[in-house]
């Protein structure tokens, strides 16, 4: 399990945050300038040089979302302009794709920043470009929304690109776009004009994702012995609405937990309760539930310098001995680790602990984030354009590079793990300097 450092504090990690924001600006621009737009979405790196991977278009707002993060953590107002340049131009399709669940991760992280920065002050209030932000969150909020699959007996969820059978865990944190659209009054407008809540959709799939999609060692299956444990997909039959089984696109398996699903299902509750509460909404017990048990079974089943493989069943473990008793190792030769889930859990960590006063969670959290800034994961190599080194894309697919001579993937890096990196070191540099506290509905 996870060695927490109990004397780190958020001040504590201000040098190496400082150097990582000097490393991000030069592979932010490495990128722009070498980024080709008929080429898709950069996704992950292969030998250093970012590349497309045709699935989804997932990424787009992670790539222009972190130009906006580097100006809101350094002030450098080419970030910004990068950033809101990229945005306007290339971003409006991804506000009306209705064939992905991924809303929240595209036009939050790049509408939704702008739109932020708007409202703390850091840059010019101007009424066209705000509700020009907001619109355009409005509707991505709507689309989402759209997604809909209900479940016998009451409630439903938005379902993933897989097709209407398909929950996957990953979507709990995209809900920040339902959230978001809320909050600006928007509601989907339905068949006679039927207004549909986004605030009653946003609770319904969490409470869906916290029912199928986590596990509390109860005896749901032969493989429920761990509360906390996550589940990629739930399949659900569309005749009846019933849940039929778990499965898995990314994981190991539907038995085993794919960590960067668990760190996702850690973020997006944490974030989501601290929206609640800000808003003066009960918080589903769901919710809590979920949170609690995933940020527990993240630190029993996670090597001690808090990054973790990227299945916790994955088959090649058995022949790593006690590799939990030791610092994970991104070099070995039977499984690959997975920095982006630590990057995305240590943020949920330190903000579900910060929500209950649990300092184990905030510890955690502030060890992870001094490990993922430090080598052999922080990449100062000015030739890669990647920032979070030793990321897993989809290990089943075998879409990750392996580089010559070796035989499990390491050495890459991947959008979502740069940007994540990028917003947790934004979060405890804030707390450290008692800026204002950093929300994604601010």
């Amino acid at each position: 399990m996870i060695s927490i450092d109990r004397t780190l504090t958020p001040t504590s990690l201000l040098p190496k945050i400082d150097a990582m924001w000097t490393s991000s600006a030069a592979k932010i621009r490495s990128l722009a300038e070498s980024w080709k737009p008929g080429d898709g979405a950069p996704v992950f790196t292969v030998n250093g040089k970012y590349t497309s991977r045709g699935w989804t278009e997932w990424t787009q707002g992670f790539q222009f979302g972190s130009a906006i993060l580097q100006f809101d953590a350094t002030g450098e107002d080419w970030f910004l302009n990068e950033g809101r340049r990229t945005t306007v131009q290339y971003m409006a399709p991804h506000i009306t794709h209705v064939g992905v669940h991924d809303h929240g991760f595209n036009n939050v992280s790049t509408y939704g920043n702008l739109l932020r920065l708007m409202n703390e002050g850091r840059i010019a209030d101007n009424e066209w470009e705000r509700r020009f932000y907001v619109l355009a969150l409005q509707c991505t909020g709507a689309v989402q929304a759209a997604r809909w699959s209900t479940i016998k007996g009451g409630g439903g969820y938005i379902y993933s690109f897989n097709g209407p059978h398909s929950l996957f865990v990953d979507t709990i944190r995209s809900l920040r776009a339902l959230a978001v659209s809320h909050l600006h009054g928007h509601v989907l407008m339905g068949e006679n004009d039927q207004k549909i809540s986004l605030l009653e959709r946003l609770i319904a799939h969490g409470e869906a994702t916290a029912k199928y999609n986590v596990f509390y060692g109860a005896g749901r299956d032969s493989y429920d012995v761990h509360e906390g444990r996550t589940v990629h997909e739930v399949v659900f039959n569309r005749n009846d609405g019933n849940a039929r089984c778990p499965s898995s696109q990314q994981g190991y398996s539907p038995f085993t937990t794919w960590t960067r699903g668990l760190a996702w299902a850690i973020l997006g509750f944490a974030e989501q309760i601290e929206f609640f509460k800000a808003q003066g909404i009960a918080v589903p017990v769901a919710f809590d539930e979920a949170a609690r048990a995933t940020c527990n079974f993240y630190l029993q089943h996670t090597p001690v310098c808090g990054v973790p493989y990227w299945d916790t069943g994955a088959p090649g473990l058995a022949r790593m001995g006690d590799y939990l008793s030791r610092a994970a190792e991104p070099f070995n030769d039977h499984e690959p680790v997975d920095s982006s889930a630590a990057a995305i859990a240590a943020q949920g960590l330190l903000r579900y602990g910060r929500l209950t006063g649990n300092t184990d969670y905030v510890q955690a959290g502030l060890t992870i984030a001094q490990t993922l800034l430090s080598a052999p994961y922080l990449s100062t190599d000015p030739a890669h354009q990647g920032l979070l080194l030793h990321a897993v894309y989809h290990r089943p697919n075998g879409w990750d590079n392996v580089p010559s001579g070796r035989t499990q993937p390491c050495g890459e890096s991947c959008m979502w793990g740069d940007y994540h990196l990028r917003e947790l070191a934004l979060y405890i540099q804030r707390l450290a300097k008692q800026d204002s506290y950093l929300t994604f509905w601010s």
